[in-house]
């Protein structure tokens, strides 16, 4: 229960920023170009808090309703601007002046937004996922000042008869470049990745061997999109998992487990299984998984030297009710920890070129979620990859738990998803609204009434749609 209402508290948080951002972009635009607000909301529904625009003299300033004193001293303003805090905290809106939905004193008619010029309109409309643009580059310039934290991008464990495979990929080989894209860390490396391969389907990666020797490995990936882009599928499709690689150490036998009675020991390494080489505690783990019930030649490297034993892999059933292989021993933390650690990397850049990398991000981050997008449309990306407010939820309140960098960066990546969602051409959005504009333009008069009617519908129809993929996506994961 705590951490459902960490998750609910970090949600409505990230939501309640993310839509006075964009709703303030409005706001903004159209006070500076002349236009009439009557309402600035944040949430939709029935209003918790309201206040308005109140003044001394000619200076205005907001002020509680509730708060106002008897003695006359400040005056309601004309013009006063509403601003609500909403009982559902899933969206907002600014209300401007509009003869459409009523009357107009004729003194104001020029403040109207069907009365503004179209290009005012339109500038209006595309404030909002413009503000989201500009959120997401000044979350991610804090960010790179503060300094971000990642892994280098190390290939751990290669499958055979993988694409990685076949493409000469090796393990511990570091990812230095995806196509002409720098990976310093290996959430760049993920972003490249899938980037290259919805472009091409061709994954062409510089790397490095331990040795220090760099070479170019070519993947073809091409015919895997849909598969390739499922939740969590990457690099199984591609044919690698990342690294490090961490030995098969053994620090802990369990007391009377299937390990003990085979004699091994702590600080043993497994080095086969089957005559088979293992390549680390990952593939030694899903060995032994795969095996419930039968008997491994297993050899193990003890102070310098190989020992044989036989293992009688125990039987165990699994949280999803499969029966899987249990051995008994655990992973030497030691080890993995210092492996790992050498691999930590930080990326901290002075004001400028922190406000640059911000802008590159943000124009990355967008140029793969349009891309996505679209090929989610023409079925060569899962749909499954749409989230709804419960995953919402729950990566915001795992990444608030990390810390501010992490809750910033779900913030930005939320934002740049939010400002696109709003530009696509579909009624009820802005990019449908800035459609409707465009076309007034072209025809020399507003649209009639009963295309504006129609378009709501398709728009509402829409929606529902996307919604109950997002919703839909959000039950398979939590019920698995």
């Amino acid at each position: 229960m705590i951490e459902f209402f960490g998750n609910a508290l970090a949600f409505i948080v990230a939501i309640g920023v993310l839509v006075s951002v964009h709703e303030y972009g409005h706001f903004w635009v159209a006070r500076k170009l002349g236009f009439k607000v009557l309402r600035f909301s944040v949430g939709f529904g029935r209003p918790l808090l309201r206040w308005r625009g109140y003044r001394i003299g000619e200076a205005r300033i907001p002020w509680s309703k509730r708060r106002l004193p008897t003695s006359g001293t400040l005056e309601p303003v004309d013009d006063a601007i509403e601003y609500w805090l909403s009982s559902i905290p899933l969206g907002g809106y600014v209300k401007l002046l509009d003869e459409r939905e009523g009357p107009v004193p004729a003194e104001e008619r020029d403040q109207a937004f069907n009365r503004r010029p179209v290009w005012q309109r339109v500038a209006v409309l595309l404030a909002g996922p413009g503000f989201n643009f500009v959120f997401a580059v000044v979350a991610y310039w804090l960010m790179f000042m503060a300094g971000v934290p990642g892994l280098i991008a190390v290939v751990g464990a290669v499958d055979a008869d993988s694409p990685a495979a076949a493409a000469g990929l090796r393990p511990d080989d570091t990812i230095l470049r995806v196509g002409e894209r720098e990976t310093p860390t290996l959430e760049a490396a993920v972003l490249a990745l899938v980037d290259e391969a919805l472009a091409d389907g061709v994954l062409e990666l510089t790397v490095r061997n331990p040795a220090g020797s760099e070479r170019l490995v070519d993947i073809d990936v091409r015919g895997r999109e849909a598969a390739l882009t499922e939740p969590g599928a990457l690099f199984d499709e591609i044919g690698f998992q990342p690294g490090p690689l961490v030995p098969a150490a053994i620090e802990d036998v369990t007391p009377d487990g299937a390990a003990e009675r085979a004699g091994f020991l702590p600080g043993d390494r497994v080095v086969s299984v089957d005559g088979e080489a293992v390549s680390g505690w990952s593939a030694w783990v899903e060995h032994v998984r795969a095996r419930p019930g039968e008997t491994l030649a297993v050899v193990v490297d003890r102070d310098g030297r190989d020992v044989a034993l036989s293992l009688d892999v125990a039987a165990t059933e699994a949280a999803d009710g499969t029966t899987i292989g249990l051995a008994g021993v655990t992973l030497d933390t030691a080890l993995a920890s210092e492996i790992t650690d050498a691999l930590r990397t930080t990326q901290r850049f002075g004001p400028l070129q922190a406000l640059a990398r911000g802008a590159t991000q943000t124009w990355d981050m967008s140029a793969l979620t349009v891309r996505m997008l679209a090929r989610m449309v023409i079925g060569d990306v899962s749909v499954r990859n749409l989230s709804g407010p419960i995953s919402i939820a729950g990566i915001a309140g795992d990444s608030a738990r990390a810390g501010l960098g992490a809750f910033l960066s779900v913030l930005a990546i939320v934002s740049i998803s939010l400002g696109i969602l709003n530009l696509l051409p579909v009624p009820l959005l802005d990019g449908g609204q800035i459609v409707y504009q465009l076309l007034e333009l072209v025809k020399g008069a507003p649209l009639s009434e009963r295309a504006m009617i129609f378009g709501q519908q398709v728009g509402i129809f829409f929606l529902i749609i996307l919604m109950s993929f997002a919703f839909y996506n959000d039950l398979s994961r939590v019920f698995g």
